[in-house]
């Protein structure tokens, strides 16, 4: 059994102060390894460490420009210190990160327990017109070994089906989305969670900021789409252990022994025109016709 055991904290920054963000975060990833030996990745919520206020919080108009970071830099060796210190994968939400061209994106890590930086990702969809953070331009999965492969989206991203799509052509069985939401559309996010979920039979860990800086309603969704835990609007912690052998299971003989649009595709997607990609059809992912699924 492949199993990733994880803990998705709903929480919230000190707003507009990097360095007490920085030490709530530290002790809440300390405290979740004491109470929870066996949970293996932590992950929180969007640019928690970037310290942003609540929805109508004042804050100077050049706040991401004050809490932009390099990546590698020093906000990385604290965090792969941490990693190391508590042997613990993290996600520790994003960051705003200043790229070597000046550009600032809104940038999520993973980083594990030997205190590597396994990814990175940009943003690719940032929430326009309201965000100022530029936009990356790829997708990024990372494996855990000996347990199976993760795939990083934050926030908006869930609004567009080729994010998760894309994930997990690239072969993620878990797609984690650190979140940041304070408005009444987080009803619309819990939907797409659970059509990406389904639609690419993946597991699906939303976690959004609680209140005041969120609206809480984190959401851990299973391949087969259904909800496993979803939390209320104030600080919690899902804890979960994730069977990514059951990825597999709904993968090969269908959601709810049904439907396998997957399989579907390795069949008739090469043969498909698709305008609005350039006309080709869709690729079947390697992991497809490898003998693993």
């Amino acid at each position: 059994m492949r199993t990733l055991a994880i803990a998705a904290l709903q929480t919230t920054p000190v707003p507009h102060d990097l360095e007490a963000s920085w030490r709530r975060f530290a002790d809440q990833v300390r405290t979740t390894r004491a109470l929870f030996p066996h949970v293996q990745l932590v992950v929180v919520p969007e640019l928690l460490l970037a310290a942003e206020g609540a929805l109508l919080q004042s804050a100077a108009d050049d706040w991401i420009e004050q809490a932009a970071v390099a990546v590698p830099g020093p906000l990385t060796d604290r965090i792969r210190a941490l990693a190391v210190e508590t042997g613990l994968w993290l996600v520790p939400g994003s960051v705003y990160e200043r790229a070597e061209d000046g550009r600032i994106h809104n940038t999520a890590l993973a980083v594990s327990p030997q205190g590597e930086i396994a990814a990175r990702y940009r943003k690719v969809f940032p929430w326009q017109p309201y965000e100022k953070s530029a936009p990356g331009d790829e997708f990024t999965v990372f494996d855990i070994p000996g347990v199976g492969r993760v795939g990083l989206a934050v926030c908006y991203d869930g609004s567009f089906p080729e994010t998760v799509r894309q994930l997990a052509w690239l072969g993620a069985e878990v797609v984690v989305q650190p979140t940041l939401t304070p408005t009444r559309d987080r009803e619309m996010e819990l939907v797409c969670a659970r059509a990406n979920a389904w639609t690419n039979q993946v597991y699906v860990v939303n976690v959004n900021a609680a209140d005041p800086a969120g609206v809480g309603q984190s959401v851990v969704v299973d391949p087969e789409g259904t909800v496993r835990q979803q939390a209320g609007p104030g600080e919690e912690v899902l804890v979960d252990v994730l069977d990514l052998d059951a990825v597999t299971r709904v993968r090969t003989y269908g959601s709810t022994g049904l439907n396998r649009p997957w399989s579907q595709i390795a069949r008739y997607g090469e043969t498909l025109k698709l305008p609005m990609y350039g006309g080709g059809g869709l690729r079947t992912p390697e992991w497809l016709t490898d003998g693993s699924h």
